[in-house]
């Protein structure tokens, strides 16, 4: 019986070379966790999640502290199971359930990395093995770009990478603002490259429509991610995809999967793209995924390409999965070692067991922050 025998996690911090800016947050760092379980039989699964930076250390108190001693021992198959006894940490209703919800999220990753390797097949074949690859959307337009500094990025996710669209950042300026910027975007990148636009909550339901109002006769989005503010709940995002007529997409700020569940009952979303590096690993990003197929709603993924290429290759609602640029997210294009080129717009997935993922060391041992 492969029991888990240790669980050891290396912390990443990499300092951005610029201040990435969306509607009401800032970034100054690019962060991860990377977590290592080993079983009594020698199989060592690995996965890195999530981009938290303040809250890193208490992410990592709860692997160790508190979810370390109730799993310790315990079959590392039983993935179920192993996710039921973690649970607990979520009940302290003094904390954000979120946090716990990464650290769980860390270790059911790891877990299932594990379990990919011993029964020697890929995770998105083990998920449900829809296809082997998935297309790949850029994320940029941030604000403080010039419009020099939006055509290198845009010539870069479009001609360098070959990605088929981008997600492009509004919702900190007014909707007209924001408007201009999205037109001169499509101005310089042309007709054949897709945009799903991010007011990341900055709107509020009349503004939103009032941005709709002023591409209607330009640009038609794919979808229109988080439009509103969080007060307006699942009415608001409701409001915009009927009274807009526009595909909605929302879901990462959710960390469980009964939010998703009422944003779902209600109507309110036609793309859900929960983050299972946030909501708890990919055991409950499946449970996400079959109320999804339920409702008929789309799947897409906050981020976390590493992850979400194998979940969103399982399966037949998939739609795009997400890259930073280099300078917003050197992990990605740095760390993992071994990825593939995109071809025809298409991130490829291999057939090495688990997640696949090759990482370099030399980054790693640059930018771990837990170095004595």
């Amino acid at each position: 019986m492969p029991l888990i025998e240790k669980i050891e996690t290396i912390p990443i911090k990499v300092p951005l070379k610029h201040l990435y800016k969306g509607s009401y947050y800032k970034m100054r760092n690019r962060c991860t966790i990377i977590t290592r379980i080993t079983t009594s039989d020698g199989i060592v699964g690995q996965s890195y999640n999530a981009d938290t930076d303040e809250e890193q250390h208490e992410v990592l108190d709860i692997i160790h502290n508190e979810i370390a001693p109730l799993i310790t021992g315990m079959d590392s198959r039983q993935i179920e199971k192993i996710w039921n006894a973690m649970l607990p940490v979520t009940f302290d209703q003094l904390r954000d359930r979120a946090i716990p919800m990464q650290s769980i999220a860390c270790v059911d990753s790891a877990l299932w990395d594990a379990f990919g390797k011993r029964v020697d097949q890929p995770l998105w074949r083990l998920w449900g093995g829809f296809r082997d690859q998935i297309p790949m959307i850029g994320i940029g337009g941030y604000y403080g770009s010039s419009e020099a500094d939006l055509e290198r990025e845009l010539n870069f996710f479009k001609e360098e990478i070959g990605t088929v669209g981008m997600k492009f950042k509004i919702g900190a300026k007014p909707p007209e603002e924001d408007a201009a910027r999205l037109k001169l975007a499509k101005k310089i990148v042309g007709d054949d490259f897709l945009f799903v636009v991010d007011a990341n909550q900055g709107y509020t339901v009349p503004e939103a429509l009032a941005f709709l109002a002023c591409i209607k006769d330009s640009i038609e989005l794919r979808w229109f991610e988080e439009p509103t503010r969080w007060h307006s709940d699942w009415r608001g995002l409701r409001d915009i995809r009927t009274r807009g007529n526009v595909n909605v997409a929302a879901g990462q700020s959710e960390f469980t999967k009964l939010g998703v569940r009422e944003l779902m009952v209600n109507d309110a979303i036609d793309v859900c793209n929960y983050d299972a590096s946030w909501g708890g690993g990919p055991t409950e990003w499946r449970r996400v995924a079959a109320l999804a197929a339920t409702f008929d709603v789309q799947l897409g993924h906050h981020e976390e390409a590493q992850v979400s290429s194998h979940l969103l290759a399982s399966v037949p609602n998939g739609t795009y999965v997400e890259c930073f640029s280099p300078t917003r997210d050197p992990i990605f294009w740095e760390m993992l070692a071994n990825k593939k080129p995109l071809d025809k717009g298409n991130f490829l997935l291999s057939e090495e067991p688990g997640f696949g993922w090759d990482l370099d060391e030399d980054f790693i041992a640059q930018y771990r922050i837990d170095k004595n």
